[in-house]
């Protein structure tokens, strides 16, 4: 055993003390206690015996080297210092903070652009959909360039999820956490979407309580949100000694299994009876209080007017609290007016509001959150960057002939209803885009070329704010030449419709 011996002096008493810590099992005298002078010759405890608080209690992000070291801490000070371990004297232990910053992870950028890509094509469907009608949302059935906005965003919030709580310490506290999140961010699109803010044309605010539209974009990004990261926090994880998503994480695809497997039982099993609304819940015909019959009458339909998913949406939130401007407004039996006016000798169901953010399409949109938690897995679990883009590009590749799979077999690719198969060809798509762009980005280096996307990935919440509440097109339209109608945005629009 080692034996060295401990300075008299108090000063450098507790300086050799704190050097020892972290670095040496303790010394004590031979009764257990440490020993403060050379008279009571110090021994080595038994190395059974926990002697030292090891760094893994500090920080979790240390390497195995790390771990190798803490367990032979003299071994490990001796061969770096080329000396004897009686020889040497370990140097100052470094801080927790210190180890943290020195092994914590450089931020993935591609997630950023990816995001920051995602607010871009919000940006150019919603000002350019009027304009280009082919890049804008697809009546019904079909898959135009917006259908793509929403899994892009709940794709790459799943893979961030994956980062976020890659490590959890108190199931409890990280649960609180996530629910006063979702909260906020499902209050916050009530306030952006619920009908309070009238537009860019209007500067008042306000709404009816009996009129607020419960349901949205944050609203739905919120639950998937929610969702998913339940299922990683409390869900079980399989360890194998080779990574594989599929069978460490196969109860995260259990709860995929069973919230599709709901979704098509309430789609394709709930009966539709006839229903009726009001002309004064929409804002989409005239001013009139017409009384609109819908007849139905059976199940399994997925057309927009007597599909189960407006059904629920009806019962549980009220038809006032829908959504009055509906895609399907725009398909060829509603007749619907360049001014947004729908006849009103058009079918009753062209009337009727829908919510395209309903409730029953939370289900899969929380699948795809879970689909880009999976691929946020393999980031952090794997480290070759080949590795990644592999499995990724597998995945996806599953994903994508799972898809047309079901599309042969008659499920269509819905937005509004977000059918199973629009589900799995978005999440494929988002999961190559996503390995393009850490292709493109995090091992080509050509981050300077997206700094753009990237600061708008940064800030894509606050830009969204923007945008939703009309604030940014507002302060826009406040720069006119001569009168308030030749504004800037005016122009913008002109010069894209004169080319």
């Amino acid at each position: 055993n080692l034996s060295l011996s401990v300075p008299s002096s108090p000063f450098l008493l507790r300086s050799a003390f704190h050097s020892l810590f972290l670095s040496h099992p303790l010394l004590v005298d031979r009764r257990g206690r440490i020993s403060d002078s050379p008279k009571n010759p110090p021994i080595l405890l038994s190395p059974q015996i926990t002697t030292s608080i090891p760094m893994a209690e500090y920080t979790p992000l240390q390497d195995d080297e790390e771990q190798q070291n803490q367990q032979h801490p003299q071994d490990w000070n001796a061969e770096k210092h080329n000396r004897r371990p009686h020889d040497c004297q370990s140097p100052p232990p470094p801080s927790p903070l210190a180890v943290v910053a020195k092994f914590k992870s450089p931020r993935v950028a591609s997630l950023d652009v990816f995001r920051g890509l995602c607010v871009f094509l919000m940006m150019l469907v919603d000002y350019g959909g009027s304009i280009f009608p082919t890049i804008a949302h697809a009546p019904w059935i079909g898959l135009h360039l917006a259908d793509f906005v929403m899994p892009f965003f709940l794709f790459i919030a799943g893979v961030s999820l994956a980062i976020a709580y890659k490590r959890v310490g108190d199931r409890m506290d990280a649960t609180k956490k996530v629910i006063n999140r979702a909260a906020k961010l499902f209050l916050l699109g009530v306030f952006l979407q619920g009908g309070f803010l009238h537009g860019a044309k209007s500067l008042t605010y306000g709404v009816d309580i009996f009129r607020v539209r419960w349901m949205g974009i944050l609203q739905r990004i919120s639950i998937a949100y929610l969702v998913a990261a339940l299922c990683e926090i409390w869900l079980p994880y399989q360890k194998w000694r080779k990574i594989d998503v599929v069978r460490s994480y196969s109860w995260q695809w259990c709860i995929t299994f069973i919230l599709c497997s709901i979704y098509l039982g309430l789609l394709y099993g709930l009966y539709v009876p006839d229903w009726e609304f009001n002309s004064g819940s929409t804002l989409l015909s005239t001013n009139s209080t017409n009384l609109y019959r819908v007849q139905c009458g059976l199940r399994g339909d997925l057309g927009p007017a007597c599909n189960s998913a407006g059904m629920i949406d009806r019962y549980i939130l009220g038809v006032n609290h829908l959504y009055v401007k509906p895609a399907y407004g725009n398909l060829k039996e509603c007749n619907k007016s360049k001014g947004g006016v729908i006849p009103v000798d058009s079918p009753a169901w062209c009337h009727a509001p829908f919510d395209p953010e309903g409730i029953l399409g939370s289900l899969t949109a929380a699948v795809t959150c879970i689909i880009g938690l999976q691929f946020g897995h393999i980031l952090v679990q794997i480290q070759d960057h080949k590795e990644r883009l592999l499995r990724w590009s597998v995945l996806s590749l599953f994903l994508f002939v799972l898809g047309v799979f079901l599309v042969f077999l008659g499920v269509p690719v819905n937005k509004s209803l977000y059918t199973v198969s629009y589900t799995l060809l978005t999440s494929a798509t988002g999961g190559f885009a996503f390995c393009a762009l850490y292709l493109l980005v995090d091992l080509w280096g050509y981050k300077r070329w997206l700094f753009v996307l990237e600061w708008m990935g940064v800030h894509a919440l606050g830009i969204f704010i923007l945008l939703t509440s009309n604030i940014l097109v507002i302060f826009l339209q406040g720069f006119y030449w001569k009168s308030p109608e030749n504004n800037l945005i005016k122009w913008v629009i002109s010069c894209f419709i004169h080319q």
